[in-house]
């Protein structure tokens, strides 16, 4: 999500900084921009990530035109570049920390996100009619552990880690999976397929899971394409985001007395 947001404010000619920890984990990995990390630099639809050690690389990366990502799980870097805005897109379904003193606008993404009280306003993540609701006053709705519906499969299409130990893929992403399939295994014991489709999301191989913790999806429509593009749900937040900043910094607009 968080990368879906960053694209489109890259996009609308914001500079950002991404801020990271340094062993992050993505599931839909050729769609995060936090690969930047393990990889040194990511591209996602056009617009490339870099790995940067500190806050004197970052004006570099803007001028290549490119997103920085700065390992700083307690965001000091702010003391720096002093953001105008901070988006929380960590989806904890909490608030770890984000207050509004901390820039002159903040925007919380998903359950947990109180506006006004703890954010200026907050988003609202979870599918229907409200999706991408920008919320003045009160919070979004709380997570329902549900994944989304794809051409008829909804939990089946999820891979869950069968045990706790060392994630070891057996497959790659992109591959055509069969229901069935062995995907990966987890201390001596596989994971398998429950349906048919496209390999859209892993892990990465040797990172330390928990039993029935999230470690990939299956897209059932069978399209390869769509694990290096980004969702049609990250592209509705992003653009909610962009919606808000824009609003709250276009004087013109009355925002936070509003409730779109």
């Amino acid at each position: 999500m968080a990368s879906g947001v960053a694209h489109r404010l890259h996009r609308a000619g914001f500079k950002l900084v991404l801020t990271d920890i340094k062993t992050p984990m993505a599931v839909r990995r050729r769609v995060s921009f936090c690969e930047a990390v393990h990889e040194g630099i990511q591209t996602i639809e056009g617009v490339t990530a870099c790995l940067v050690q500190g806050p004197e690389e970052i004006e570099p990366a803007w001028r290549r035109l490119q997103i920085p990502v700065l390992i700083d799980p307690e965001m000091s870097v702010r003391s720096v570049v002093k953001p105008h805005v901070i988006v929380d897109a960590l989806l904890a379904k909490r608030n770890t920390g984000l207050y509004r003193g901390m820039a002159l606008f903040t925007i919380g993404l998903g359950p947990g996100f109180c506006a006004p009280d703890a954010v200026h306003v907050a988003v609202e993540t979870n599918r229907g009619h409200t999706l991408g609701r920008l919320i003045y006053k009160g919070e979004p709705e709380a997570n329902t552990g549900i994944p989304v519906d794809i051409a008829g499969h909804s939990i089946k299409r999820v891979l869950r880690a069968p045990a706790d130990g060392i994630f070891a893929g057996l497959c790659r992403l992109g591959d055509s999976i069969e229901a069935g399939q062995a995907i990966a295994s987890v201390s001596g014991m596989k994971l398998h397929a429950e349906v048919s489709g496209v390999l859209r999301g892993l892990i990465r191989n040797g990172t330390l899971v928990f039993r029935h913790q999230k470690v990939g999806d299956i897209d059932p429509r069978g399209r390869k394409e769509y694990i290096c593009t980004i969702s049609d749900k990250a592209r509705a937040i992003g653009g909610s985001v962009l919606e808000a900043i824009m609003a709250e910094f276009n004087y013109s607009i009355p925002s936070r007395n509003t409730n779109r």
